[in-house]
C-alpha cells in the first residue's frame, strides 16, 4: 500500500484529555504531527462511571493495541435487576439483552480507559494540564491561541475534544443553545457506600418520570448511584449552582420508596456529585476554518444510547485518518464529516426526545415497560444493534513524514 505523505511537524492543538482527545492525539502522532493536548483538570481524570465500547469502536482499540488490556479490565456485569415503584422485583436481565450488544462488547471503568489512552501517548505528545483555551484567532495560515494561563501559541490546526459543553465550539462557532438538543431528562451521579452488598450488578428502581439506580462494578465498598428524572425544559437556573442542583433533585424525589431516601441523602453529602441534562449535540458542520470538533463536542449522542465513548473513538480515528489522506485541512475536515456523519446519525437515532424506554414517564408506560422487560428475560444474549457496527473502518495505510 502506498504511504500517505504529510508535512513534517504539523502543529496541532487538541483541547480535552478525556477519551476523544488522547485517542486523536495517538493517531495524529503516528502521522508525524506535533501534538499538544490541553486539559483544564490538573491530571487525567480517574474513576467515573463505566463506559461501553461496542461494534466499530472495538476495531479502533484493536488497531491501537489496547484491546487485550481493555478485555482484562472488562467489568463483566452479571445482571441488571429492575424494581417496581414499591421495590418489588420486575425482572433480572443480562446487560446484553438491554443494550442490544454481544459478548464481544466491552464495559470498562471510564478512568481505566482514559489512563490507557494517556499512557499510549504521554511520551510522544505534550500534555498541558490545569489550563484551557481562552481565545482563538483563526487566521488563513494559522490559529493564534491564548490560554487561560496567559500563554500564547500558534498552531496549524485546533481540534475541540472538550465535551458536550465545548469551549472550543463556543469560541469558534457560537453558543451551545442552537446545537443543544434536549431529550427531556436530567440526572445526577455520585458514589456511596455499598450498603446492599451488591457485586457485579446493577439495580434500577422506577416510578413514573423518576428513576434511581445503584451500580456495582465489582464487589467493593462503594457503588455508583444515579438519580434520573424527566423535566419538560432544562433547568438552566441550576446549572451554575451545585446547591440548587441538589435541592432540585431532592424535591423531585421527595417521599419516594425503596432506597431512594438513602440515595438522596448520599447525594447531598457526596464530594463527587455531578449534574447535567440528557442531551445531544446536532450541528450542520463540525468545523470552521482551521478548527474542527470531535466526540461529544461535535455529536454527543447522550448516555441513553450508550454510544458516546464508541463515537468518540471512531470519530478520532476518522478525523486523524482524513487529515493524513488530505494535505489540505479543509478537504480533510469535509471528508471526515462525510465518513462519520451517517454512523453518528444512526447512533443518535437510537433514542428520541422523551423516548427513553428504560425511564417511563407515565404509569401506563411503566406498566408496558415492565411487561417488555419480563419478555426480554427469555431472549438470547447476543442481540446486536445494527447502528453499533454500521461503519467499516477505512484503512488509512502507512504514513510517511517528509
Amino acid at each position: 500500500m502506498t504511504g500517505l505523505h504529510l508535512p513534517r511537524h504539523r502543529r496541532i492543538l487538541v483541547s480535552g484529555a478525556g477519551i476523544a482527545g488522547p485517542a486523536l492525539a495517538y493517531w495524529l502522532h503516528r502521522q508525524g504531527s506535533d501534538v499538544t493536548v490541553v486539559e483544564k483538570a490538573p491530571a487525567v481524570r480517574g474513576g467515573g462511571y463505566p463506559v461501553d465500547i461496542r461494534g466499530t469502536a472495538l476495531e479502533v482499540v484493536r488497531r491501537m493495541g489496547l484491546l487485550p488490556q481493555l478485555r482484562r479490565a472488562h467489568i463483566r456485569t452479571r445482571r441488571i435487576t429492575f424494581l417496581d415503584t414499591d421495590g418489588t422485583s420486575v425482572a433480572a436481565l443480562r446487560p446484553e439483552a438491554l443494550a442490544g450488544g454481544t459478548r464481544s462488547d466491552l464495559e470498562v471503568p471510564r478512568g481505566k480507559l482514559t489512563s490507557l489512552l494517556h499512557d499510549a501517548v504521554r511520551d510522544d505528545v505534550t500534555f498541558v494540564f490545569n489550563d484551557s483555551v481562552a481565545a482563538l484567532d483563526d487566521r488563513p495560515d494559522r490559529v493564534e491561541v491564548t490560554f487561560r494561563s496567559g500563554a500564547r501559541r500558534d498552531f496549524d490546526l485546533v481540534i475541540g475534544a472538550d465535551g458536550l459543553h465545548s469551549q472550543t465550539r463556543r469560541l469558534t462557532i457560537g453558543p451551545e443553545e442552537p446545537f443543544h438538543h434536549y431529550l427531556g431528562y436530567c440526572f445526577t451521579g455520585f458514589t456511596l457506600p455499598n450498603h446492599l452488598g451488591l457485586a457485579h450488578e446493577g439495580v434500577v428502581w422506577n416510578a413514573p418520570g423518576r428513576s434511581a439506580a445503584l451500580y456495582a462494578v465489582g464487589a467493593g465498598e462503594h457503588v455508583h448511584g444515579f438519580l434520573n428524572f424527566s423535566r419538560p425544559d432544562p433547568p438552566f437556573e441550576a446549572f451554575r449552582s451545585p446547591g440548587a442542583q441538589r435541592e432540585l433533585v431532592a424535591e423531585t424525589f421527595r417521599d419516594q420508596q425503596w432506597e431512594v431516601p438513602r440515595l438522596v441523602a448520599a447525594m447531598r453529602s457526596a464530594d463527587d456529585q455531578f449534574f447535567d441534562v440528557v442531551s445531544q449535540i446536532h450541528m450542520p458542520r463540525w468545523s470552521a476554518g482551521r478548527v474542527a470538533l470531535v466526540g461529544d463536542a461535535a455529536y454527543a449522542p447522550s448516555f441513553l444510547t450508550g454510544q458516546g465513548t464508541s463515537l468518540a473513538l471512531v470519530g478520532a480515528y476518522l478525523l486523524a485518518g482524513e487529515l493524513a489522506r488530505n494535505p489540505n485541512h479543509r478537504e480533510a475536515f469535509d471528508a471526515y464529516e462525510r465518513a462519520a456523519r451517517p454512523f453518528v446519525t444512526a447512533n443518535q437515532e437510537l433514542v428520541a426526545k422523551g423516548d427513553a424506554s428504560l425511564f417511563p414517564r407515565t404509569e401506563e408506560a411503566l406498566s408496558r415497560r415492565n411487561d417488555a422487560l419480563r419478555t426480554l428475560s427469555t431472549l438470547p444474549a447476543d442481540t446486536p444493534r445494527p447502528a453499533h457496527s454500521a461503519l467499516v473502518l477505512p484503512d488509512y495505510g502507512r504514513v510517511e513524514v517528509g
